[in-house]
């Protein structure tokens, strides 16, 4: 049973600042590492309240900031719930240790929960100089609620989600796979070779690792792939310094290619070849590449959505499941229009816009038997449903024809990591669908023209002062300011623009778009400056 004087002594320790306001928000708790002390102990007492809560359910704990600075670090729980992000919220900014423990003892009585019920949480951390020490701090809180722990060390985002998944279904019918690094390992690379079908992969890709947690992984991913000499893919591996903590996300990553339209300084390859940024945490990619005069080529996350969506369809139709299987595909606010239109008009699937956010993206593609999610920023993953499961797997095929689509689609349901976003198995997936319809990164990007677009960064006083409707596309305060955003839209063909307060910092997000690079730059600056003036 968790000991109330264990806790006031251990929170003691690491006293909540004064002048702070923590908000759990769609990357759980992120800002400077110095400042994370207490929230970090409160989400640990968080996840042993939850674990209690679902009757011993592992809860997974990630000490991560993704794409930020170095200097900052951040802390989500693996098991994202809505209303418990309330909770995370409320007890992050309890301003004494007896007022924490009142907080904590309402969570208690408000969800019912059996202190006597023994509770388990695995963790694990990104490269961060930081990383250690706010572990350590997690270990105190899971130690002063008689909480079972395991320390999974370094891992990606999506390593640590998949762990959670494997041990939570172990024994069950819905097993996912073996809750180890290796155990991932291992799924990945039997799959990937289920999925080629003995096609060959065309050239190579090279992989931005942002100087993260994504480049050690990756290389021990690749271990346990066949070499370019077997037939396998050729990975060329690029910014994997991890000994240097101050270079992580410098100048590299998917955020600084998404945001500049540029490739990293420190990438050389050659034009026409294949390459890709991972984030800090590896959870998102997007691709690039440079086109045979240099012209700079993003393939970001709406390509990805709309490749997978593409591949999947044609592969369930090709099995004789095209009338059982029912593909969609769910976007944000930051979808490129081009996008959307190719998927319904083109594709002819439906789509759903859903808030920023992965709880809400995912949960929408839940809502189909194959949902593919992916935001712009190159985070997604594709999720098959129970039902969608079952027929693949036991569908009788009809001809040699539909045995093979069926192979491969089996094969890409293990592939995929329907956990979460995973940098590493949709790099695989990418590559897979690529290789089987003979495409190079051209005839990719040619499956549509994107509208040029624009994503503006605006530093404010306060983000929460923009409270955003309509999945996050309008701004219902300050007031005025919608309207003002609305004013400047209309003077541009196709334009579109909407501002969207950040999750993780105190800026706002203006993304932009409009018939040409040039009006796009000017629309996305003229919403920026309304913005900066209505934020003080």
């Amino acid at each position: 049973m968790a000991d109330n004087e264990a806790i006031l002594a251990a929170s003691a320790r690491f006293p909540k600042p004064a002048d702070r306001t923590f908000q759990y928000g769609t990357a759980g708790f992120r800002m400077k590492a110095t400042l994370l002390d207490s929230v970090v102990f409160r989400v640990g007492l968080l996840a042993a309240l939850r674990s209690r809560k679902l009757n011993g359910q592992i809860i997974g704990v990630m000490i991560t900031a993704s794409h930020n600075p170095p200097d900052d670090n951040g802390v989500k729980l693996v098991d994202p719930m809505e209303s418990w992000e309330a909770y995370g919220t409320t007890l992050a900014n309890a301003p004494s240790d007896d007022k924490l423990l009142g907080a904590y003892e309402n969570i208690i009585g408000e969800c019912h929960i059996k202190l006597d019920t023994k509770a388990n949480v695995v963790f694990a951390r990104d490269t961060r100089a930081s990383g250690p020490h706010l572990i350590s701090i997690l270990i105190e809180a899971l130690k002063a609620t008689n909480t079972d722990y395991t320390d999974y060390k370094l891992l990606t985002t999506p390593q640590l989600h998949y762990i959670t998944r494997c041990l939570n279904t172990k024994g069950s019918p819905h097993e996912y796979g073996e809750p180890t690094e290796q155990g991932y390992y291992e799924k990945t690379a039997s799959s990937l070779k289920a999925a080629m079908q003995g096609r060959q992969f065309s050239g190579s890709v090279t992989v931005d690792c942002a100087n993260g947690v994504g480049g050690p992984k990756l290389r021990e991913l690749m271990k346990h792939l066949p070499s370019a000499s077997e037939g396998g893919l050729e990975i060329n591996v690029v910014n994997d310094d991890v000994l240097k903590p101050e270079r992580l996300n410098h100048q590299c990553g998917a955020d600084f290619v998404k945001t500049n339209q540029r490739a990293p300084p420190s990438s050389h390859a050659a034009p026409m070849t294949r390459c890709a940024s991972l984030d800090g945490d590896a959870d998102r990619i997007i691709f690039y590449f440079n086109d045979a005069d240099g012209t700079f080529r993003l393939l970001d996350g709406d390509r990805i959505a709309t490749l997978a969506a593409l591949f999947i369809g044609d592969l369930s139709r090709s099995a004789g499941l095209g009338e059982k299987l029912k593909v969609g595909v769910v976007q944000t606010a930051y979808a490129n229009g081009a996008s959307t239109a190719y998927v319904t008009q083109d594709l002819r699937l439906p789509v759903v816009c859903t808030a920023t956010g992965v709880k809400h993206l995912h949960h929408a593609a839940t809502k189909f038997d194959v949902g593919v999610y992916f935001e712009a920023n190159g985070h997604g993953t594709v999720v098959f449903s129970d039902l969608a499961l079952k027929r693949i797997n036991k569908y009788a095929p009809q001809s040699p024809a539909q045995s093979s689509a069926l192979d491969t689609l089996r094969a890409l349901t293990a592939l995929i990591n329907q956990t979460v976003g995973d940098a590493l198995s949709d790099l695989l997936l990418v590559e897979v669908i690529l290789a089987h319809k003979g495409w190079g990164p051209k005839e990719w990007d040619l499956t549509y023209t994107d509208l040029p677009n624009r994503l503006v960064r605006v530093e404010v006083a306060d983000r929460s002062i923009f409270k955003a409707v309509d999945a996050e596309r309008r701004l219902e305060s300050p007031p005025g300011v919608q309207a003002q955003i609305d004013a400047a839209v209309r003077k541009f063909k196709n334009g579109r623009s909407f501002a969207r307060a950040s999750g993780t910092e105190d800026a706002v997000r203006v993304y932009a778009e409009a018939a040409t690079r040039s009006e796009t730059e000017d629309l996305a600056q003229k919403v920026a400056t309304i913005v900066r003036q209505a934020g003080g």
